[in-house]
C-alpha cells in the first residue's frame, strides 16, 4: 500500500488514492507540523509552538497527545493496522514524535526533490519537464487555511520557494524560443510582483522577441519609477544592461528560432577580478569553549543554503552571551570555503558608547575594502548597495555583519550573489530577515554548566582551578553560563594571582554586590553596561514593563500576572513582553510563562529600585491580588462550595486580572504552573504587611497540597499563615484556621504532641468565639491524631463529638464527611455492622446532594469494611470506584492509600501480580510526596508478598 502526503495546498493524506480521515483543522496541523521534518524527531515542544503559536490550551499536553493519537489510528486504520502501509506511522521518540516515512511520501519534498534535480540537469526540456511536474503539485497555498505564526512564515517562504522555481522555468522557456507561450504567465506574474527585477527583465526579454520592443521600454520605465518610489533604489545592473541592449537592437537578444534539446554551449570563463581580496575578519577569540552544536549548525545552513539566494544565518542571544565569538570562530575556522574575501563590519547596534552604524557608512567601508575609489562611490544608498551586490555578484565571499540593531540595518548590506554567505550576530531577532530574505536563525544560549567550568578552568589553568574546587563551582553558578561575566571574572583572577578564589567567588554570592562585581572597567566588557545597552534600545513600554518585572521575586511569570503588574491588558501585555523576548531580555520558556537569566534579574531588579513608591506599590498590589484571586478561583474548583472558613478577599485592585480556570484539571495545572510563584507571592505580602493576603493565600493552598502535591511546603505556608493571622484582632477564624492547619500539619509529620498543643489553641479560641462550625473541624482533626497515635478510641470520642456538632448546622457536605469518619473509626475498632451503616448513610447524603464525586472517601471505607469481612470481590469494586474519583480529580495522596488497600484485596484472592502493581504505583506516589513513613511500610509489605 501507498501512503500519500500533501501540504501544498489544504493538508491531505491518501493510502493507494483512498483518502484518510484526518479530522478537524487544528489536528491536521499537527499532521502537517509532523510532514514539514518528515521522517525527523520533532520534539513536543516545537511541536506544540507550531500548532498553537504563543496561544496554546490551558492543557495543550493532553490535548497534543490526543491529536497525535487520533492521527496515528487514522493512518493504521487506513492502512489496515499499519502492516502494509509501506511503513508511514507516527512513532513515538526520546524527546519528541517522528513521522516515519520516506520523503518522497510527501508533496513539498517531492517538489524540492524535482527542482533540484531539474537545477542539475544540463538538457532544458528534461529541466522544464521536472519543473512542470514539481509546479503541478501546488495545490493552493502551503497547509490551506492553517494561520499560526509558524505556519505563516513557512507558507510565506515556501510560496517564495515557488516563485523562484516559476522564474527558473520562465528562464528555461525563453532559452528555448518559447517567449509568446509565456508571455501571459509572464503578464499575470509582474501583477503579483511588480518589483522583482529579475521577473521584469524576463517579461522585457519576451516582448523584445516578440516585436514588442517599445512596450518592453516602456514596462522598464515603469520599474524604474516603481523601485525609485517604493525602494529608493535603482534598478540593478543587470536590468539596466538588458534596457541598454534593447535600445541598441543588440542582435545576440533573438531567440533560438526553434526550441532545442542541446545544452547551450559553456560561458568563457570571467576574466579574473583586479579588485583586492579582502581579509578583515577579527582574530578568532582565544581559549574558545564549547559551542560545537551551533558549529555545527552553522556550517550546515552555508552548506545547505536555500537554491539561488544567499545563506543568511542570524546568530542572536542577549547581551554577553558570547554571539560574536562565535562568529568569529566560525568565521575564522572557514575561510578556505571563502576564497575571494573576507568582510567584517562592527555595526554597533547595542554599544554603551557608540551610536549604531549607518548602513551608508558601512557600505562606503565595504566598498573602499573591494577597490572602489572614493569618488567612484555613489551618494545614494541604493545605487550604493546596487555597486556592492554588482561586485560580489559570482564571488565566494564572506560577510560578517557583527552587532547589528534591526534588520533595516542589514538589508543594505547583503549581498544578492547565491555564491556568498552572511553571518548576521545580533541582540534581536531579526525576524524580517527570516521572513524576507530566508535567513536562518541561530538562538545562542547561556552555556550549561560542563561547558560554563570548562571555560573558567581553561582561563584559570587547570592548577589554580583544581586548587579550589568549590570556589570555582561558586562562581560558575553565579556567573549563570553567561560567557561575558565568565570573562570578567576570569580576568580579574588573572590580573590578582595571589587571590584566593574563594574572595572571588564570596562577592559574588552578595546578589546585592553581583554586578558591581563584574565590572572591569571597561564599558564593553561591563556587564551591567551590557544590559542597559540592551535596555535602552527598548521601546518607552517594554522598557517600563521591564523595570517593572524586577519587583517580581518568583521564579518567573506568567501572561495574566505581567500584565497585572503593569497594569495593561493581555493582548498589550503580550506585545510587550515578546518585544523583551525579540531583545533576548527574558525568554519564554514555556507557552505563556516567562523567565529572566539571574544577572538579568538583578539589572531589573536595580531599575525596579529607581521606580516612584506611587507607582511601585500599586503595581504590587495588582500583582498579589492577581495571584490571590486566581487561587481562590482555582482552589473553589477543587473544593466546590463545600470548604470551612471560606474568606471572602478584598475585590481585586483596579488593573488586576485574575484568570479562572475552566474546570478542575486546570485548576490543578494553574496550581502546578504557580506554586513557586505563590510562596514568593505570600512572603513578599508578608514583606509589604498585607497579613491578610498572606493567611488567604495559605487557606488557598490546601486542598492543593492536601491532594499530595507539594506537601512538603504545607507547614512552610501555614507558618507564615499563623504569623499574618496574628494581626488580625478582628478576624478570630483566621487565627483558628491557622492553629488548625499547623496542627494538621505536625500531625501529617508525626509530630503528634505539637499537633495536639496546635489544636487545642484552635478549639479554645472557636469555643470563645462560640464557632460551632469550627470546634466540628478541630475534633473531627483531632479525631485523626488520636487514630495515628494508635488510640482508636479516643478517635471515635471526638469523630462522634464533631458528628454531634455537625448536625446542628445545615452543611450536608461535612455532615457526610463525618459520618464516613465515625464508620471509619468503628471499622478500625472491628465493628463493622455499625461501620457499614454509617458509610452507607454518607455515601447515600452525598448522592441525594449531587456530591457523588465527594463520596469516594466513603467508597473507601466501605472497600476496607468489605474486605475485613471476607467480601474481597465487592472491596475491590468499591476500591475501583473510589480510584477512578480521586484519578479524576488529581487527589494522588488518597489514591495511594487506597491502592494499598485494594492490594491486600487483591492478596486476600491470590491476585498476586494485581497486588504488586497496586502497592508499586502506591509506593511511586509515597516517595514522589516524601511520606517516608509509609513508604518504608509499603515496600516491606511488597518484600514479603508471595507469588503462588
Amino acid at each position: 500500500m501507498k501512503t500519500r502526503f500533501a501540504v501544498l495546498g489544504e493538508i491531505e493524506a491518501c493510502v493507494d488514492g483512498r483518502p484518510v480521515d484526518l479530522g478537524h483543522l487544528r489536528q491536521r496541523s499537527v499532521l502537517a507540523a509532523l510532514l514539514v521534518d518528515v521522517d525527523r524527531t520533532v520534539p513536543v515542544d516545537r511541536l506544540a509552538d507550531r500548532v498553537w503559536g504563543d496561544r496554546p490550551p490551558q492543557r495543550w499536553r493532553p490535548t497534543l497527545y490526543s491529536y497525535l493519537s487520533r492521527l496515528r489510528q487514522a493512518l493504521e486504520s487506513a492502512g489496515d493496522g499499519g502492516a502494509g502501509n509501506d511503513g508511514a506511522a507516527i512513532r513515538r521518540e526520546p524527546g519528541g514524535y517522528r513521522l516515519a516515512a520516506e520523503a518522497s511520501a510527501v508533496d513539498l519534498h517531492r517538489f524540492r526533490d524535482l527542482v533540484a534535480r531539474a537545477r542539475d540537469t544540463a538538457v532544458d526540456d528534461a529541466a522544464a519537464a521536472l519543473l512542470d511536474r514539481a509546479l503541478r503539485l501546488w495545490r493552493g497555498p502551503a497547509f490551506g487555511s492553517l494561520e499560526t505564526p509558524w505556519f505563516s512564515e513557512l507558507r510565506e517562504a515556501l510560496g517564495h520557494e515557488r516563485f523562484l522555481v516559476e522564474l527558473d522555468r520562465n528562464d528555461l522557456a525563453l532559452r528555448r524560443g518559447r517567449h509568446t507561450e509565456v508571455l501571459a504567465d509572464l503578464s499575470a506574474q509582474i501583477a503579483a510582483h511588480p518589483l522583482d527585477e529579475r521577473l521584469a527583465g524576463q517579461l522585457m526579454l519576451a516582448l523584445h522577441r516578440s516585436g514588442r520592443s517599445a512596450e518592453a521600454l516602456g514596462h522598464y520605465q515603469r520599474t524604474r519609477r516603481m523601485l525609485a518610489d517604493e525602494l529608493g533604489i535603482d534598478p540593478g545592473p543587470p536590468l539596466r544592461q538588458l534596457h541598454q541592449r534593447i535600445l541598441t537592437a543588440d542582435a545576440s537578444l533573438a531567440g533560438p528560432d526553434r526550441p532545442s534539446a542541446t545544452p547551450p554551449a559553456p560561458a568563457p570563463p570571467s576574466p579574473a577580478p583586479s579588485s583586492p581580496v579582502p581579509r578583515q575578519l577579527p582574530a578568532s577569540p582565544a581559549l574558545f569553549t564549547g559551542r560545537d552544536e551551533e558549529l555545527e549548525q552553522l556550517t550546515k545552513a552555508v552548506a545547505d543554503g536555500p537554491d539561488g539566494a544567499v545563506a543568511v544565518s542570524v546568530i542572536c542571544g542577549p547581551g554577553g552571551v558570547g554571539k560574536s565569538w562565535l562568529a568569529a570562530q566560525w568565521a575564522g575556522r572557514n575561510t578556505h570555503r571563502f576564497p575571494d574575501g573576507q568582510l567584517y563590519v562592527d555595526l554597533h547596534g547595542f554599544d554603551p558608547r557608540t551610536p549604531p552604524l549607518p548602513a551608508h557608512v558601512a557600505l562606503r567601508g565595504f566598498l573602499d575594502a573591494l577597490g572602489i575609489a572614493r569618488d567612484r562611490v555613489p551618494t545614494e544608498v541604493g545605487a550604493q548597495s546596487a555597486l556592492y551586490r554588482s561586485l560580489l555578484a559570482d564571488r565566494r565571499m564572506l560577510i560578517v555583519l557583527d552587532d547589528a540593531r534591526d534588520a533595516d540595518q542589514v538589508r543594505p548590506l547583503l549581498p544578492g550573489s547565491p555564491s556568498c554567505a552572511v553571518l548576521v550576530t545580533s541582540r534581536g531577532r531579526l525576524t524580517a530577515l527570516v521572513t524576507a530574505h530566508g535567513a536562518r536563525p541561530l538562538r545562542v544560549d547561556v552555556l550549561g554548566a560542563s561547558e560554563a567550568h570548562a571555560l573558567l578552568v581553561r582561563r584559570l589553568g587547570a592548577e589554580r582551578a583544581s586548587a579550589e574546587p568549590e570556589a570555582v563551582a561558586a562562581l560558575v553558578e553565579h556567573c549563570g553560563g553567561l560567557p561575558l561575566a565568565l570573562g570578567v571574572v576570569a580576568a580579574r583572577a588573572v590580573m590578582h594571582p595571589d587571590f584566593r578564589l574563594a574572595v572571588l567567588a564570596e562577592e559574588l554570592v552578595r546578589a546585592a554586590d553581583r554586578l558591581s562585581a563584574l565590572d572591569p572597567g571597561d564599558l564593553t566588557l561591563n556587564v551591567r553596561a551590557v544590559f542597559a545597552s540592551s535596555h535602552r534600545a527598548l521601546t518607552p513600554s517594554a522598557g517600563r514593563l521591564f523595570s517593572f518585572l524586577g519587583l517580581v521575586r518568583g521564579p518567573d511569570i506568567g501572561l495574566a500576572a505581567a500584565a497585572s503588574l503593569a497594569g495593561l491588558s493581555p493582548e498589550r501585555a503580550r506585545g510587550l513582553l515578546a518585544e523583551l523576548e525579540t531583545a533576548h531580555m527574558l525568554r519564554q520558556h514555556r507557552p505563556g510563562r516567562y523567565r529572566m537569566h539571574d544577572l538579568i534579574r538583578l539589572y531589573a531588579a536595580e531599575l525596579a529600585d529607581g521606580i516612584p513608591g506611587h507607582e511601585a506599590a500599586p503595581a504590587l498590589d495588582r500583582l498579589l491580588d492577581h495571584y490571590l484571586h486566581s487561587a481562590f478561583a482555582a482552589n473553589r474548583l477543587l473544593d466546590g462550595p463545600y470548604t470551612p472558613f471560606r474568606p471572602e478577599p478584598a475585590p481585586p485592585a483596579d488593573g488586576s486580572r485574575p484568570v479562572v480556570p475552566a474546570d478542575t484539571a486546570a485548576a490543578l495545572q494553574w496550581f502546578h504552573d504557580e506554586h513557586e510563584c505563590l510562596l514568593a507571592a505570600q512572603s513578599q505580602a508578608a514583606g509589604l504587611g498585607r497579613h491578610r493576603v498572606v493567611w488567604q493565600l495559605a487557606w488557598t493552598l490546601i486542598s492543593y497540597h492536601l491532594r499530595g502535591h507539594r506537601l512538603q511546603e504545607y507547614v512552610t505556608v501555614w507558618e507564615a499563615g499563623l504569623a499574618a493571622a496574628e494581626h488580625e484582632d478582628e478576624r478570630p477564624e483566621a487565627r483558628i484556621l491557622a492553629h488548625w492547619r499547623l496542627g494538621f500539619a505536625s500531625a501529617r509529620s508525626g509530630d503528634h504532641a505539637q499537633a495536639e498543643e496546635r489544636l487545642r489553641l484552635a478549639l479554645d479560641l472557636a469555643e470563645r468565639a462560640g464557632d460551632l462550625a469550627g470546634q466540628a473541624h478541630v475534633h473531627r482533626t483531632l479525631g485523626r491524631v488520636w487514630e495515628e497515635r494508635g488510640d482508636n478510641e479516643r478517635a471515635l470520642d471526638h469523630a462522634r463529638h464533631a458528628l454531634r456538632l455537625y448536625r446542628k448546622g445545615d452543611q450536608p457536605f461535612w455532615l457526610a464527611n463525618q459520618l464516613n469518619a465515625v464508620g471509619w473509626m468503628h471499622a478500625r475498632l472491628g465493628l463493622y455492622p455499625q461501620a457499614q451503616a454509617h458509610c452507607e448513610q454518607a455515601l447515600a447524603l452525598f448522592r441525594a446532594n449531587g456530591l457523588p464525586d465527594h463520596g469516594a472517601p466513603a467508597l473507601d471505607s466501605l472497600g476496607y469494611i468489605a474486605h475485613h469481612t471476607g467480601r474481597h470481590r465487592a472491596a475491590l469494586d468499591h476500591y475501583e470506584q473510589a480510584l477512578a474519583v480521586f484519578r479524576e480529580v488529581g487527589d494522588t495522596a488518597n489514591e495511594a492509600d487506597t491502592l494499598v488497600n485494594a492490594g491486600e484485596a487483591h492478596r486476600a484472592l491470590r491476585q498476586y501480580e494485581d497486588a504488586r502493581r497496586a502497592w508499586r504505583r502506591a509506593l511511586e506516589i509515597y516517595r514522589s510526596q516524601n511520606r517516608a513513613a509509609e513508604a518504608d511500610r509499603l515496600h516491606d509489605r511488597l518484600r514479603t508478598l508471595d507469588t503462588p
